[in-house]
């Protein structure tokens, strides 16, 4: 259930359109492997440390930095180069959504906080549409951060599958 700080809270939406099958785009979304092979923007590993994705489950990973360009980011803004995470998944809908709240609180000087993020595919014959709507963060700067990260990823999921 959502916070009245996430129902109040900007949405922002992110689309892509793939011609690829739902079945292995879910894969990519729900499976360690899958998620190691795109999650993280560029120039960031994910290894993940446990999966269970039904409601209420989590997903447990740490990203680490692996360019020099993130490096010198993180270390300039006095972030660590590897960050543990966890995603709490609150709606599974096989092939059609995913929905997971995560906390910020890797911002430096910022009291942690809930971020959630739905994901649904729109399924056709010929291809998949994938929109992506996540909370705005504390701050225009942040979320603009946050959207530039997920572009980023969406862009390493593209080079996976091909974009239509």
């Amino acid at each position: 259930m959502a916070s009245e700080a996430q129902r109040t809270r900007r949405k922002v939406t992110i689309e892509r359109t793939f011609s690829a099958r739902i079945e292995v785009i879910w894969d990519l979304w729900t499976t360690s492997e899958g998620i190691e092979s795109w999650w993280g923007p560029e120039g960031f590993a994910v290894k993940v440390h446990r999966l269970d994705v039904r409601p209420g489950g989590e997903l447990a990973y740490a990203m680490t930095a692996t360019a020099p360009e993130q490096i010198e980011f993180l270390k300039k803004a006095g972030m660590p180069l590897t960050q543990e995470a966890r995603v709490t998944y609150t709606e599974v809908v096989p092939h059609e959504r995913l929905a997971f709240t995560q906390m910020a609180d890797f911002i430096p000087n910022v009291k942690p906080y809930e971020v959630a993020t739905t994901v649904e595919f729109d399924t056709s014959p010929q291809h998949v549409r994938m929109v992506l709507t996540l909370d705005a963060m504390h701050d225009e700067r942040w979320t603009q951060l946050a959207v530039m990260g997920w572009e980023s990823e969406l862009g390493k999921l593209a080079k996976l599958l091909k974009p239509v």
